[in-house]
């Protein structure tokens, strides 16, 4: 599983990365359009994402570097940050 998850952080940041260079050297009308398109769509997915896992953040040390991490990957940061133990129940 951590394999996939880093697997999908790197692509996702490569993708990060076509639309920078996209920015820089605009490509063909219909690709050019397509790529910001989708990188806009990423980006506020992104942040959806970081606002709505926002609260399970809270224990972490380094809480804004996890939400610069979830903005650049998404779900793969997300997936990859250990749950909180729960206190076990008395019966």
């Amino acid at each position: 599983m951590k394999f996939i998850l880093s697997l999908g952080k790197l692509l996702t940041i490569v993708f990060w990365g076509v639309v920078l260079y996209n920015q820089m050297v605009p490509q063909p009308v219909p690709l050019n359009l397509l790529i910001n398109a989708t990188g806009l769509m990423l980006a506020l997915l992104h942040l959806l994402e970081m606002l709505v896992f926002n609260a399970s953040l809270r224990g972490r040390s380094h809480r804004w570097f996890d939400r610069l991490q979830i903005l650049l990957t998404g779900i793969f940061h997300i997936m990859s940050i250990p749950r909180a133990q729960e206190a076990p129940r008395n019966a």
